[in-house]
């Protein structure tokens, strides 16, 4: 569960993609507020806001209670308008003065700051923090305001983040846009699902051109180069296949005649050392007819059959095989045992169910030692024949039992020699039939392989 969450998915890549943009322009909003609090002269270049302070006051120059509660609502409302009411780093100030006395101050304002030419805006630093002030004087030059703001792009950028101004408004919207992002995703993943979904169903030999058409130019193009891609396989398959098979029966000849001229030789020589280097090419020439037999079996095995599975009696087919593979059991001197339910039939083509048994039978016979027993049982099981072979053999490995269904590979320290073909015979045809193979450790010591297949 835990891997399964941490494998990268494009899913998840897209919807952080969208975060990320999410984040990206929210913080060039956020800068370019700040910027703007920060070199906008905004109210700081209203003349209109400095004659109203000013007639205020100046016309309430001899109530100084009511004057002072008069710039106090002002700048009340100043710094709402600022949204940052109380706050230092981010609210402006103003300074009245009446001749050069200070009438009021705003409780933000910093010390220090009094610009020196009238109607322009002066730049200073006071504790290391940047400000921006103006002052405008009444007409009679009795009183004088200055308006202050703030001018440290630090200070105020701290200010907005201390005030959740930023993370915030961030942290409550992802939340509101992951569940819309992930449907949005999720939907226009549907055609590459589909295509996902085809490609996974295929079977090993299936490579026909994929059914579904998407009509996006990016998915239409993944497809296209999928249909090409198999097209290729299979036709360097095809070309593989009928090399080997045509190479093998050109074999099938040459040996043949091998055999025979040998044999006469064999019959005819006098020397006993001469008649065993005869034997010994005889046996060569039995195994190089194996091969080629067994490689032509797996070129039908691999090939896509044009005709039909039909319905076969396994059981029969069974005894058949059986009987004919006695006289190799007896010249080995092992005993063979069937034990079979009657009426087992299963949907299947006759050439790969005889090359199936055959291989398997066959195996059995040869790695058991003289005396052994070879036992091969069909029965039903939850809707599917099984079929077992056991035999008393060396056994193989449970490392290698999964290996040895690979082509022309062999188990190391055996004492028969083999192609390799056999095992991957059986598996090609029970994987054809839609079957499954295992192989395990039978009760003498020996291999136990067991075969299912779906039943008619």
């Amino acid at each position: 569960m835990v891997r399964r969450l941490l494998q990268p998915t494009l899913t998840r890549r897209l919807m952080l993609a969208q975060v990320a943009l999410l984040t990206l322009l929210w913080s060039l909003g956020a800068a370019l507020v700040i910027y703007e609090s920060v070199h906008d002269d905004g109210l700081m270049g209203q003349d209109s806001l400095f004659d109203a302070v000013l007639t205020v006051a100046h016309n309430l120059d001899g109530a100084p209670a009511g004057r002072s509660a008069s710039l106090a609502a002002i700048d009340r409302v100043l710094q709402e308008d600022s949204g940052a009411e109380g706050d230092p780093g981010m609210s402006p100030a103003i300074v009245i003065e009446r001749l050069g006395q200070v009438v009021y101050r705003s409780a933000t304002a910093p010390a220090g700051v009094r610009p020196r030419r009238l109607n322009t805006v002066e730049s200073f630093v006071v504790g290391g923090v940047h400000w921006r002030a103006r002052s405008r004087a009444s007409a009679d030059g009795v009183l004088r305001m200055t308006f202050i703001a703030p001018a440290d792009w630090k200070n105020v950028t701290m200010t907005v983040n201390s005030r959740g101004l930023y993370m915030m408004p961030l942290l409550i919207s992802i939340p509101f846009l992951l569940v819309p992002a992930w449907l949005s995703i999720r939907l226009a993943l549907r055609p590459w699902n589909r295509v996902a979904q085809e490609v996974a169903a295929r079977g090993p030999h299936d490579l026909a051109p994929l059914t579904f058409r998407p009509r996006h130019r990016e998915l239409a193009a993944m497809v296209d180069s999928v249909d090409s891609l198999m097209r290729r396989v299979d036709d360097a398959g095809r070309r593989e296949r009928a090399f080997i098979a045509d190479a093998a029966h050109e074999l099938r000849t040459p040996l043949a005649a091998m055999r025979i001229n040998v044999e006469a030789l064999r019959a005819g020589a006098d020397d006993p050392r001469q008649r065993a280097l005869l034997g010994g090419i005889v046996s060569a020439n039995t195994r190089a007819a194996r091969l080629v037999g067994q490689l032509l079996n797996l070129m039908r095995s691999d090939a896509t059959e044009d005709s039909a599975a039909v319905p076969l009696a396994l059981d029969e087919l069974l005894q058949d095989r059986m009987a004919a593979l006695s006289c190799l059991a007896d010249a080995r001197g092992v005993d063979l045992e069937l034990a079979a339910q009657q009426g087992v039939v299963v949907p299947g083509r006759r050439e790969g169910l005889t090359s199936l048994l055959d291989n398997l039978i066959d195996n059995a016979i040869k790695y058991s030692p003289p005396g052994g027993t070879v036992t091969v049982m069909l029965a039903r099981e939850e809707g599917a024949a099984v079929l077992t072979v056991a035999d008393a053999g060396p056994g193989i490995a449970p490392a290698l039992r999964e290996r040895v269904f690979d082509r022309f590979f062999r188990a190391p320290d055996q004492a028969h020699s083999g192609s390799g073909l056999g095992l991957a015979i059986a598996h090609a045809v029970v994987t054809q039939h839609g079957g499954e193979i295992t192989l395990g450790e039978a009760a003498a010591g020996g291999v136990l392989a067991t075969v299912r297949l779906p039943l008619k």
